[in-house]
């Protein structure tokens, strides 16, 4: 089975030395460093869509820094118990951004491959330089360049996807699982932003041919230091709201204590 579709015309993608190629001709070269762009200029909403570099970049030294390896490796339990006992495995991340989780999945699961897919170049450059234990690729999450029926479970880690592609590319009785932010998630940056904070709404995601299986949270504290602070509130959608006063507190604290709560669901797509 091809590993890829094209973008262009969804035929199956030929893979011959460092070119994928489908019988229309339509080609996608394979970049220096392992990954290959399927994410025609036809199909980006801006010039460059996705992470810039120094996002990447925070990104990378916040995670590295551990704060969110319980979510991570709760995440890796679940998705260790339900794919234990198939053979042949495909496992797809999307939204997989520097490659932090698609790495470890590849490591610790019993997968035979793990493919990593984000709309920004600059985070799969990186991601595909550091990592060789997976396949990574730049393309849409709203148009997955996956045969029907091609995987037998997917992540997503705050990032969104259609729906009906799930459908189509998982296989029966395939699981996707999603991590969203808990009720209570950087309560304490909130509170530097909104006079009344409000706990997050986690709404059960409607997935078109998927049923709700499990729910699980994952809460506890972090303790940060002023430039893993900052970092953090570089990485969520509230940054540019912040007021100035909160990002010279977090700027000249030695410790900021934040609250970390996640909401994992796996959704198991019906036979």
């Amino acid at each position: 089975m091809s590993s890829y579709l094209c973008p262009l015309c969804q035929l199956p993608l030929k893979r011959i030395e460092r070119t994928y190629k489908c019988t229309n001709n339509h080609q996608f070269d394979v970049a220096k460093e392992g990954y290959v762009n399927l994410l025609p200029v036809q199909h980006k909403r801006s010039k460059d869509p996705g992470d810039n570099k120094e996002m990447m970049l925070a990104r990378r030294q916040f995670l590295n820094g551990g704060h969110y390896q319980p979510m991570r490796d709760a995440v890796c339990e679940l998705l260790s118990d339900l794919l234990a006992e198939q053979s042949y495995t495909q496992l797809l991340d999307i939204g997989c951004g520097e490659g932090y989780y698609t790495s470890h999945f590849a490591q610790a699961l019993p997968v035979t491959k793990v493919l990593g897919l984000d709309i920004s170049k600059v985070m799969i450059r990186h991601a595909a330089k550091r990592y060789s234990d997976c396949e990574f690729l730049v393309a849409s999450s709203q148009r997955l360049p996956f045969s029907d029926n091609q995987l037998n479970a997917v992540v997503r880690i705050y990032a969104p996807c259609n729906g009906e592609e799930l459908q189509r590319t998982v296989k029966d009785n395939g699981v996707v699982v999603t991590v969203t932010p808990g009720p209570r998630h950087l309560y304490q940056l909130k509170a530097g932003i909104y006079d009344e904070v409000k706990l997050h709404d986690v709404p059960v995601e409607a997935l078109p041919g998927f049923e709700l299986e499990t729910e699980t949270s994952v809460a506890y504290p972090m303790t940060l230091n002023s430039e893993d602070a900052t970092t953090l509130l570089q990485m969520t959608p509230f940054a540019w709201r912040a007021p100035d006063a909160l990002w010279q507190t977090l700027k000249e604290t030695e410790q900021f204590d934040c609250e970390a709560d996640f909401t994992l669901r796996v959704y198991r797509k019906k036979a």
